[in-house]
């Protein structure tokens, strides 16, 4: 039996045509042809402009007739196109008004915010053609992938050691000895490392299209073109970026990050997109007419009452993001990338901004929050807000959650870089954030998994340079040092940068440890800066968003040069991997409810059962008991760990350990390898089971056994 849509109902030209389905939005494969459907509220006319491949010029501009607008939408088929070798665009009418926030212009040819592939920007770095008409181009693309049966991992929030990392960065220095240096398919060969660390989840910055010669410009110190190199400014929400494609060239960047997740999951690695839907590369009112400014600029931009563009993202404007027609946008958008792209799960930037309203206002319960925490399709996707924004809007540990949402827990690593380097009046906070940051979120029932753990990320200094620089070293940028923040909470060691004294190079080695370990034996989640485990250095620079080089590339030949860094790191991941008592699901309540004669958490000091958290007290020890892992359904061993960021040493009473154990040796930062870490099952007894004496800037780790 014949389909009738599949009949032609209207020609213009040589084309035929028949009205079309209003959803999905975007280009569609249909029988016979491709289904073309974008919304305007706005707009009084649109037409479709096809483009030959890599052609100046477009081969035919096709007006949507009235029949096929169905509502805002407009909508065709249009038949027989070779869809392998074409790229599409629209050009809207509508009218020029500003102050009412309407600024269409149908000279302008604007890419599909629903494009699911994207051309034009096919290699990374590669000069564009200016005086091009169209500077990023829909595709339409086949989606013939084979998944091989392929399942998320779903490893529990709790149980995640996430790994941030840029997929160029990764490989693209020379030492990295990469093929495809900076791709998707090069990352997938470098599985076997974060197996062999333990990483069970990465989170890439953004992978989506952008466009890295936004802004570009030459830095007046080292005379070098800087890029847009983090990718925090969208083109387009849908399309991975070819740029970051081995295979880009040949417009095969969808299939090819679909293989390296494939492969990450088949190693029981999950992927976390880190997503930007705050603002557009489009900027504020000089900036470029993309594609959203020129399809319906008053539905999707947050406009003041003259027609300006609010800047709560500190990029030049702000997503609407509780339109209804951009919420849907939002949720599509993540049902696409959940649904054909396998991702376990998203880190919203600039998070807060997804709460406010049209006005800018922040909204007690926004409905895209809530929307996206019960959604049906995201129901087993991790959902990850970056809880603040750049219009002042902070909501650590009052971001609205419904049970879903965790957060990038700021006062986390705000407090453990002001205990590590020894301020005063810090201990109470840091005994807090070690237990999930109870005071943050024990509201609502969301337990510890809703804090992510970090100490260092993408946005700020990394380990080796938290502990060897005081000051931010910016002026690569060009920005005369002006650019990125001045509250890190670093403490050089007593030399700022690079150092040849052997004792303030061993004093940074143990801050290294004495950090990562507070991370590892934290409830939450902890989350991971790539390079941190071989002790990368940006020379200082803590906001390398523009520098595509050597400071941002991580230099793979550190890890022979820091193997006691990696050593380290992969042990204190073993660990925590090892004992589920550091990986409970709800807060501890310092009682014993399993009857082990010991609490599920306890705090000691110098005395055991006497903590010290006056203003002065720069040292504590915590216990946590075995018998109370995972809510007593599991039975662990307990750990004992001290904590003394005094410059002094200072003596620690020990408790007895439960059912007749002894304390046994797991790590020492304050001893040289390879007594500063013992490793899983390989734990050194301890020879005085009273006390035990910590060495100053020191953290011991025991474990009865």
């Amino acid at each position: 039996m014949l389909r009738v849509d599949t009949f032609p109902t209207h020609k213009f030209g040589d084309f035929r045509l028949r009205p079309g389905k209003p959803l999905p939005f975007g280009a569609t494969i249909v029988p016979g042809g491709v289904n073309f459907s974008v919304f305007s509220r706005h707009a009084t006319a649109c037409e479709l402009v096809l483009f030959k491949k890599s052609e100046p010029k477009p081969y035919a501009i096709i007006p949507f007739f009235d029949e096929f607008r169905i509502g805002n939408v407009f909508t065709m088929v249009v038949f027989d196109l070779d869809y392998e070798n074409i790229e599409y665009g629209y050009r809207m009418e509508g009218p020029y008004n500003p102050e009412e926030g309407h600024r269409f212009n149908r000279e302008k040819i604007l890419l599909d915010p629903y494009a699911k592939a994207i051309s034009n920007r096919d290699v990374w770095g590669q000069p564009p053609d200016w005086n091009d008409i169209f500077q990023h181009r829909g595709r339409i693309f086949f989606d013939d992938f084979d998944w091989e049966g392929d399942f998320p991992p779903e490893i529990p929030l709790e149980d995640l050691i996430i790994y941030e990392l840029h997929v160029r960065g990764f490989t693209c220095h020379p030492s990295s000895e990469a093929k495809h240096p900076g791709t998707f398919a090069e990352l997938k060969q470098k599985i076997p490392y974060l197996k062999q660390l333990g990483i069970n989840c990465i989170e890439l910055m953004p992978i989506y299209e952008f466009d890295e010669y936004e802004n570009a410009r030459i830095s007046p110190i080292t005379n070098q073109p800087l890029l847009n190199y983090w990718g925090y400014s969208n083109v387009g929400f849908f399309a991975p970026k070819a740029g970051l494609a081995a295979t880009g060239k040949l417009g095969m960047q969808v299939d090819e990050l679909k293989a390296m997740i494939k492969h990450l999951h088949k190693n029981r690695i999950e992927v976390i997109l880190d997503v930007v839907f705050n603002h557009t590369a489009e900027g504020n009112e000089q900036g470029p007419y993309i594609s959203f400014r020129g399809i319906d600029n008053k539905t999707y931009y947050m406009l003041t009452p003259e027609g300006y563009y609010y800047n709560f993202s500190g990029c030049g404007n702000t997503l609407n993001c509780n339109n209804p027609i951009v919420r849907n946008m939002i949720l599509d958008c993540l049902r696409y990338w959940a649904a054909e792209y396998h991702v376990d799960g998203f880190r919203f930037d600039l998070a807060a901004i997804l709460g406010r309203d049209q006005n800018g206002a922040p909204m007690p319960n926004p409905p895209l929050l809530e929307t996206l925490a019960f959604d049906p399709i995201l129901g087993k996707c991790k959902l990850i807000a970056e809880a603040w924004d750049a219009g002042g809007l902070y909501q650590v540990g009052s971001f609205p959650s419904w049970g879903r949402w965790a957060e990038w827990n700021g006062k986390y690593r705000d407090d453990l870089r002001k205990f590590l380097k020894g301020d005063p009046g810090m201990a109470k906070a840091m005994a807090l954030r070690l237990q999930g940051s109870p005071d943050l979120y024990s509201w609502e029932n969301r337990g510890t998994g809703a804090s992510i753990n970090f100490i260092t990320c993408h946005d700020g200094f990394t380990l080796m340079d938290l502990v060897s620089y005081n000051q931010k070293h910016n002026e690569v940028n060009g920005e005369d040092n002006r650019d990125g923040a001045n509250d890190n909470y670093s403490w050089n060691c007593g030399w700022e940068g690079p150092v040849e004294y052997e004792d303030v190079k061993r004093l940074r080695l143990n801050q290294i440890k004495n950090a990562i370990s507070i991370l590892l034996i934290s409830q939450g989640v902890p989350m991971i800066l790539a390079g941190d485990e071989m002790g990368n250095t940006q020379s200082g620079n803590n906001n390398a968003y523009c520098q595509d080089n050597e400071i941002s590339w991580l230099d793979w030949g550190l890890l022979n040069q820091n193997q006691e860094i990696f050593n380290y790191f992969q042990k204190i991941i073993a660990f925590r991997n090892a004992h589920p008592v550091l990986r409970s699901k709800t807060h501890f309540i310092n009682e014993d409810y399993v009857g082990s004669g010991c609490p599920d958490i306890s705090f000691h000091g110098y005395k055991k059962w006497s903590p010290d958290f006056s203003f002065e007290s720069r040292a504590f020890a915590v216990q946590f008991c075995g018998q109370h892992a995972k809510g007593g359904t599991i039975v662990d061993n307990s750990i004992y760990v001290a904590l003394n960021m005094h410059w002094e040493s200072c003596s620690f009473e020990l408790p007895t350990p439960t059912q007749g154990k002894a304390w046994h040796v797991f790590a020492n930062t304050g001893m040289m390898p390879p007594d500063d870490i013992w490793g899983v099952d390989n734990e050194k007894p301890l020879d005085n089971q009273n006390e035990i004496i910590v060495g100053p800037r020191s953290i011991i780790i025991l474990i009865g056994k």
